[in-house]
């Protein structure tokens, strides 16, 4: 598995850069990570990476349609935040694995 600098952390990473592990995450590699795909994170995107990251550590399935029932933002605002692929930038954000519903 490669490693990366990311925040002046070694970090393993897959070869998409998702972490491999995601207690090697903080707020350092998420603006890192965000910076790399233009995204300059507030605090409405922590919410939804924290709520990412909630629902991960319960071994739920992430989806678009929970992220737009969970009360942080609906489903145009997560496009919004994320644009291009917001499941799959919110998730390598996050520090979470590539969701499964993503090419």
């Amino acid at each position: 598995m490669p490693v990366k600098t990311i925040a002046g952390k070694e970090i393993n990473v897959t070869e998409e850069g998702y972490l491999e592990d995601m207690n090697q995450w903080n707020e350092d590699v998420a603006k890192a990570i965000a910076s790399e795909l233009n995204i300059d994170l507030t605090d409405k995107h922590f919410e939804v990476l924290n709520f990412l990251r909630e629902k991960a550590k319960n071994g739920e399935t992430l989806t678009i349609r929970q992220v737009g029932k969970s009360g942080i933002v609906d489903i145009k605002e997560f496009y919004k935040l994320f644009p291009k692929g917001p499941m799959k930038f919110a998730s390598k954000i996050a520090g979470l694995p590539k969701p499964t519903s993503c090419v």
